[in-house]
């Protein structure tokens, strides 16, 4: 295995002592929860750098890289439905647009790397866990909810825009 992969494996590390963190309602708990995302998010950033600048690009990093990242999405968005800062409705729509493309991803031939649209999602989506992590004032709820609602749309445009056939310009 690959340090790359090794990087995108340690993420899930990160995602029990998250999980138990958020039940504690201290701001410290929250902090240190926060601080534990998203050295988890930046990691995503290193493995890709590295396995793009060591030439260590791998079909199982393909495929391990955004399974790990639904791990580090879904996990606190279910605690969050749990303490009532995000609707279930909303994180039923991000885990069915996950199942649809990983689904999909498994008749494939060839494993593709994440688009524009699905980078796009994935900051979107730590963005808005971070702010609704975050033991921040009441005056950002509201943003911290549009985050999380902007997080819901990007995750459903890019699932549409992977399932979408290419179309191959003729001339």
């Amino acid at each position: 295995m690959t340090i790359p992969n090794w990087i995108t494996f340690s993420r899930l590390l990160g995602v029990p002592f998250l999980l138990y963190g958020l039940y504690n309602p201290t701001p410290q708990a929250r902090w240190i929860c926060l601080t534990i995302f998203l050295v988890a998010a930046l990691t995503d950033w290193l493995d890709g750098y590295l396995a793009r600048k060591l030439n260590q690009i791998t079909d199982l990093g393909k495929f391990l890289d955004p399974l790990v990242d639904k791990f580090l999405v879904l996990a606190p968005l279910m605690v969050l439905i749990e303490l009532g800062k995000v609707p279930a409705w909303g994180v039923f729509l991000i885990l069915a647009r996950e199942l649809a493309i990983a689904g999909w991803r498994v008749n494939q031939t060839t494993i593709t790397g994440a688009n524009i649209w699905g980078k796009l999602k994935t900051v979107s989506q730590i963005i808005a866990i971070a702010l609704l992590i975050a033991p921040l004032s009441a005056a950002w709820q509201m943003p911290s909810l549009i985050a999380f609602w902007v997080a819901v749309s990007l995750t459903l445009i890019s699932g549409a825009i992977y399932l979408l056939p290419s179309k191959e310009v003729s001339n």
